[in-house]
């Protein structure tokens, strides 16, 4: 204890070594070989981190920034702080990916069957299958345009529906929502809120909706703080796998993008809306209250 009380008031440069050794009855040579083994040992563990973090970026899908890297050697255990971390990062010569800015692709249909915001931009939830949200993304391929549609979870942030096809037709956003109707089988009627775009407000769409007893909610056109989860989900899929690499075409497309949600975004990503938990660990985290409560 007096050894670091000293190495703290030397780090400031208030007394000098030899006085303070001399008032707390201290030998000075054996100060300086604590603060040695002292120094050595950090660099012991500096060794670690850089290991842990040069894993960590390198098995990560797109470049994970001093937050993600921070929480991932968080949950194994390993206490350290963010500015730490950043300074290791730093000395690796690795960054986070920043993501594109926004920019407005909704287009509203010639006469789009109206529906409320039953959102508000409260994008929470306090359960699963109480709200969901979606909205569609383009991705340039050799062959031409690809385009993405999703379902999003509020309450875990998890994509419960997706499809990829080579047209954006009303199709694409029902066979993303038949396969969150397949996976979760909602018991109650489930929202699902979208932008005011083409797809989500035509006549087709309504039925669907109609059909499957889903409540229709629908953001202001070109608001993207209206939908602002399923705009962060895009610009985290483009971030991280589109704009890493090429695509030759659609069936390359499809694998890579059922990779990365299924296997790497709801299963090992951590969220900063979640405390850093996955998508796939908040939602256990719910059915393990349900079976303490019942």
């Amino acid at each position: 204890m007096k050894f670091a009380a000293i190495a703290d008031w030397a780090d400031q440069g208030v007394y000098p070594v030899v006085f303070m050794c001399r008032e707390l009855q201290v030998s000075t040579s054996g100060y300086y070989k604590w603060r040695s083994h002292r120094v050595s040992a950090r660099h012991d563990q500096d060794d670690l981190l850089m290991g842990l973090i040069r894993h960590f970026y390198a098995s990560s899908p797109g470049r994970p920034g001093v937050r993600r890297i921070h929480a991932e050697l968080a949950a194994g255990g390993h206490r350290v702080s963010r500015k730490r971390v950043w300074r290791l990062m730093r000395a690796l010569g690795v960054q986070g990916r920043h993501p594109a800015a926004w920019r407005r692709t909704t287009v509203a249909g010639e006469h789009p069957v109206p529906a409320p915001d039953l959102i508000g931009r409260r994008f929470e939830a306090s359960a699963p299958n109480e709200k969901w949200c979606g909205d569609i993304t383009y991705v340039k391929t050799w062959n031409g345009w690809a385009y993405l549609a999703t379902v999003i979870d509020l309450y875990s942030r998890k994509v419960v529906g997706w499809a990829v096809d080579d047209h954006m037709r009303t199709s694409l956003v029902t066979d993303a929502l038949d396969m969150a109707r397949v996976h979760r089988q909602p018991r109650t009627r489930v929202i699902f809120h979208s932008d005011r775009g083409t797809q989500y407000t035509s006549t087709d769409f309504a039925k669907y909706c109609r059909k499957h007893k889903i409540r229709r909610s629908l953001g202001r056109t070109g608001i993207c703080y209206d939908n602002a989860v399923a705009e962060s989900f895009f610009a985290t899929y483009k971030k991280e796998l589109i704009h890493t690499r090429p695509w030759p075409d659609l069936k390359t497309l499809k694998k890579y993008t059922f990779s990365w949600i299924e296997e790497y975004y709801n299963q090992t990503r951590r969220h900063s809306t979640l405390g850093y938990l996955t998508p796939q660990e908040y939602e256990l985290g719910y059915r393990n209250i349900l079976e303490l409560a019942a």
